[in-house]
This record gives structure tokens, sequence and C-alpha cells, in this order.
């Protein structure tokens, strides 16, 4: 057994006295993962906190998360979703179908210098606007000149029509989906999952993809669904749950998901930790959070449990750059935290 947060005295270790916990009302078999994702959990938040209170690194003295780049524990506080709220979404007040297709163009490349270079190249994209080929023309600029254009976050899928770089079929697909009325269909969606489930009939996209998509656009005000309404598990998620089970038993990915957030307080009150987990200005982890710390434990495990090692990946691929500029935090206005999307600032104290 390997433990990066820092040894317990001896039993104090929850697994070490019993295995088996309640979860969703069933007893399970969870593996010492499971206690790791909840301190992952509250390990990366402080470093979060540290950080945007303007402390000097190090912001931690745990080896994995100190070497290792990790997510933030709530997905809205990550640097690409904090630029789509600052420079996406809520820069300047916009329809609807404007903002669906900002959102949709960014995600589909998710990295920020390809979006300022469309912009600078092209201009603002609006729904009446958009030209395809003109965006297409800047984005071979990009690849002309050896440049990455797409995000190793998530993997693209090619939607194949007609065009001979990925690119091109992307941003064809924006069009088409302009053209056909499917954008604009997107607006009238009642629900987290009617919109998730619009998403997926998209080609290329696919259940994971699609589930990202309508968290990103639920983060505009033109729509406002329950983030805990449903989730799509995505497979850094589900590689994740089976490092933290040895026996899950009927509980499927998404159930599991759902009882971790539910259950997240009586979790974290059981687990010997260095740092005691503070929400987001008291907005519990949602559904999409929890998803994604599974992803991010399958990670650590992979140095810190190497014994619980699967059939994915053995390593951790991307090394942490200390990046010692503020943070300029902002949320979607209707959470209702202190920083604004709309006025992004600096965080100056913790208390």
């Amino acid at each position: 057994m390997s433990l990066a947060f820092g040894e317990p005295e001896q039993g104090q270790l929850p697994f070490e006295e019993n295995p088996s916990i309640r979860l969703a009302g069933r007893r399970v078999e969870v593996t010492e993962v499971f206690w790791s994702y909840w301190r992952l959990a509250a390990e990366r938040q402080a470093i979060f906190f540290r950080r945007a209170a303007g402390e000097l690194g190090p912001w931690t003295s745990d080896p994995v998360l100190a070497r290792h780049r990790f997510t933030n524990a709530y997905r809205a506080s990550d640097r690409v979703s904090q630029y789509l709220l600052h420079h996406v979404i809520y820069d300047e007040e916009r329809d609807a179908p404007d903002t669906i297709l900002r959102v949709l163009l960014f995600k589909i490349f998710n990295r920020i210098d390809t979006w300022e270079h469309l912009v600078d190249r092209v201009g603002p994209p609006t729904a009446a606007g958009f030209s395809a080929e003109r965006y297409a023309q800047a984005v071979d600029e990009l690849l002309d000149r050896r440049r990455r254009v797409y995000s190793a976050a998530y993997i693209m899928p090619d939607p194949r029509l007609g065009a001979d770089r990925k690119h091109r079929n992307h941003l064809s697909l924006l069009e088409m989906l302009l053209r056909t009325g499917v954008l604009a269909d997107l607006e009238r969606a009642h629900s987290l999952r009617s919109l998730y489930e619009q998403l997926c009939e998209v080609p290329s996209f696919g259940p994971f993809l699609a589930f990202q998509y309508a968290i990103d656009l639920n983060y505009s005000p033109h729509f406002d669904f329950d983030e805990m309404e449903f989730v799509v598990a995505g497979p850094g998620a589900i590689r994740g749950i089976r490092k933290c089970f040895s026996d899950a038993g009927d509980l499927d990915a998404a159930d599991v998901i759902a009882a971790m957030a539910h259950s997240a307080s009586e979790f974290f009150e059981m687990t010997p930790m260095p740092t005691p987990f503070r929400d987001l200005w008291g907005r519990p982890l949602q559904l999409i959070d929890c998803q994604n710390l599974f992803c991010e434990v399958d990670k650590y495990a992979r140095v810190a449990h190497p014994e619980h090692s699967l059939d994915g990946p053995g390593r951790i691929k991307q090394v942490y750059r200390v990046d010692h500029r503020p943070l300029r935090l902002g949320y979607p206005p209707k959470w209702g935290l202190p920083f604004s999307a709309r006025a992004p600032s600096s965080l100056v104290a913790v208390g």
C-alpha cells in the first residue's frame, strides 16, 4: 500500500478496519483508492484556495499533486472553463443562437489559443454570419505553422463530412447544424437530459462529449438546469471507479457517482486527511465534479497505488508547471457565488 498524502497512525484508516461500506443503501467493497478519492478532492481544493489567495508555492506537500497536473475539484474552476465563462459566454450580452454557437465552436477545439486565433483572424462568430470556410482557413494557418489546434483533454472524432482534414469537417458540422435548425432546437430543451439527448444526435459527439457540452451550455444564461439531474461517466471515470471499488454490487457507474455526490459530506468526515474539504463558497460538489474526480483518482492511483493498476495508462503524462499568475475567478451569476463571470476578479482573502 502506498499513500502519498502521508501515513496516518496505525489502524486509523477506515479501510484497514473494514473495507465494506454502505453506499446508496447497499453494502459495497472498497479499496484504499476510495479513501484517496476524498483526500485528493480536499487537497486539490486546498491548492486552489491557496493559489487563488496569492500564496507563494509550493501549494501542497503531496508529491504526486506537486509533480503532476490534476484538474480542480470543481470543473468550473479549471482554467479552460474559466476562460469559457469569461471570454466566450459572459464577456457581453448575446442571444441564445450566438451563445450556443460560440460554446460549441470553442469546445470542439477546447484550446484557448485556437479560439483567440479564430476570433482575431475571422472575427467573433455569430449564428447569422458563420462561415465554415473562413474559420477553416484560419485553422489551416495554424496547422501550416505546425501548431496544435485541438486540446488533448478530449478525443474529438471526425464527423467525416467529406473534407480531407478533421477541423474542416467539424466546422462544416457546425454550419450544417445552423442550416438545419438543430442549434435552434437546442434552445428549447426543457432539462439537462433533454439537452444532452439532442446533442447525442449530432454526428461524432457521442454520449460522453454530448454530456460535457450540455454542462458547458448550461453555464450560459440561456439554460438553468440542475447539475444534479444526471451524469454520464467517461472512460477515465469508469477506470477510477474500478480502482476504488473491489465490488460495487449492482451499482453502475452513474449510480456510484450519484451516491458519492450525495454522501460526500459523510465520507469527508470519515476520511483521515491533512486538510479538511472546503466547498466552493457553499456550493457542494456536483455530479459532474464527482465524475471528474474519479477520472483524476484514476491518474493519481497510477503513482500512489500502482498495485491497483488496470489495463489503462500506467503513468501520468502531464507534468505540473508552476504558474504564479493571479487567478481571476468568475462563475455563472445564477449560482450566486461571490465571483461572477460577468465581472471576474482575483481572490484577495480566503476567509
